[in-house]
């Protein structure tokens, strides 16, 4: 109450958010006895709770773990992003008790990190309910939307009357706090629709439950993978999306908050691809693994690199006789390199669509190639120019000599671009067609095919324009 108080108090004097992280942290190294400990600690909300822990020794959060029941723990410690950590440092029946409470998908999650001995005791520690949860859980690849699914929810029979349904939901309400929409199902479990809570509370109680179920509502099915329909039902705004087995029967829901951490999971992977990373990374993860990430699409990489050495290695002849040119391969390889990541990114922003036609492909590669050509012909226009004119005025070169050279380095400019801006296109498109994650046309991949691009581009035109044509 005080806090609520002081809350208000600084809010009108226009003072800064207190720092509740510090002012938990201040009660548990106080002297408090644990019956007040607890009743001023319960006064903050949980996920302030759990991120003062982070400012606590060992032995202060065993102060913490003593003085709240096994509810309250588990209500912390789903905030924390250390939950790994924290849970080792609880009894065996500690972890029992706190893991039992934590939402299915979190507890099972967490045991799958532990080594098997530990987590086949605790899992048989553990009530046969919660049992049935977790191993349902773990029953599914960690890829397959069946492992992200809750079994917080409430079901009601078909062919009931709304008083029976209320009556139904009282009485699973106690465990499963999700009720904002009720899944109607068959005898069998077979999902028949969804029911809002507000057109059951409105509803005539001897109206048939059939009446007001909505039928045609989004579902997946516990099998599919993440990446396949994670931009399906992100679309949806409901308040959690029913998830089926093989035979149609209701297994579990996607909350809207877990169906927003796959959405944060699939960019996040995306980002980790786009800077040539095989999965996302974290501050916590050993070294081995982040090596292990980075290490094979920098091997790749490697590999076209050296494609890319050897044909600069072709046109050896060419820059001996031509030295000046090579002061502007850096120009030509940066600019590929941008307009390729520019058209890699739209690219992929667009084909996370997972409805784009076949037609809308080629609209992109037709716009794409177009926004290629005209920022290539602009700055090929602008670097005759102005490499033409440094070659005058800072190196002393003729001026049929410098603005041959400014025009050869306008056109493998502007050919460079080109190809490049279809190659971010055309490569992500093709991975898709391919059934592989377009993600996977890395940043660091593209960049690498645009530098062959403007290598050959550069290198040939002045091979073809300069020496055999100019006869410089």
């Amino acid at each position: 109450m005080n806090r609520k108080i002081n809350l208000t108090a600084g809010a009108a004097a226009g003072a800064r958010r207190p720092d509740y992280k510090a002012e938990i942290a201040e009660i548990l190294r106080s002297a408090l006895t644990p019956k007040p400990m607890k009743e001023r600690i319960l006064t903050y909300h949980e996920n302030d709770i759990a991120a003062a822990m982070e400012l606590l020794n060992r032995a202060e959060r065993a102060r913490l773990y003593s003085i709240l029941d096994a509810e309250a723990l588990a209500s912390v410690l789903a905030y924390s992003g250390q939950l790994d950590e924290y849970i080792h440092e609880l009894t065996v029946r500690r972890q029992v008790d706190v893991l039992s409470r934590l939402e299915a998908s979190a507890a099972a999650d967490c045991l799958h990190r532990m080594e098997r001995t530990q987590r086949n005791t605790l899992i048989e520690l553990m009530d046969p309910a919660v049992q049935e949860e977790i191993l349902l859980l773990s029953s599914f690849d960690e890829d397959e939307i069946g492992s992200r699914m809750s079994t917080n929810y409430i079901s009601i029979q078909a062919g009931s009357s709304v008083h029976e349904a209320m009556r139904t939901l009282i009485a699973q309400a106690e465990e499963h706090d999700n009720i904002s929409t009720l899944y109607v199902v068959s005898g069998d479990g077979v999902l028949v629709g969804a029911i809002e809570l507000k057109k059951l509370i409105i509803a005539r109680k001897h109206t048939g439950i059939d009446d007001i179920t909505m039928t045609s509502y989004p579902y997946v099915y516990a099998s599919e993978q993440i990446d396949d329909c994670v931009e399906r039902i992100k679309d949806y705004s409901e308040d959690s999306i029913p998830v089926l087995d093989g035979e149609h029967r209701l297994r579990g829901v996607l909350t809207s908050q877990e169906i927003l951490q796959l959405a944060d999971d699939a960019m996040g992977d995306d980002y980790a691809k786009l800077a040539g990373l095989s999965a996302e990374e974290d501050l916590r993860e050993p070294l081995r693994k982040s090596i292990g990430k980075r290490l094979p699409w920098l091997t790749v990489l490697l590999a076209l690199g050296l494609v890319v050495s050897s044909v600069v290695g072709l046109f050896e002849q060419v820059a001996a006789r031509l030295a000046v040119i090579v002061s502007f391969q850096s120009l030509i390889l940066d600019m590929s390199g941008n307009a390729g990541t520019q058209s890699l990114a739209v690219t992929i922003r667009v084909l996370m669509d997972g409805q784009i036609s076949g037609r809308q492909k080629l609209a992109l590669i037709r716009k794409e190639a177009c926004v290629g050509l005209a920022n290539g012909l602009i700055l090929g226009f602008l670097s005759v120019l102005l490499v033409g004119t440094y070659l005058v005025l800072f190196k002393a070169q003729s001026p049929l000599f410098a603005f041959s050279v400014s025009l050869c380095t306008g056109f493998a400019l502007l050919l460079s671009i080109v190809l490049s801006s279809l190659s971010g296109t055309v490569v992500p498109i093709l991975f898709k067609r391919l059934n592989v994650d377009p993600a996977v046309a890395s940043g660091p991949l593209i960049t690498t095919i645009n530098d062959l691009i403007a290598v050959v581009s550069f290198y040939g035109l002045v091979w073809i324009f300069l020496i055999n044509i100019l006869r410089f």
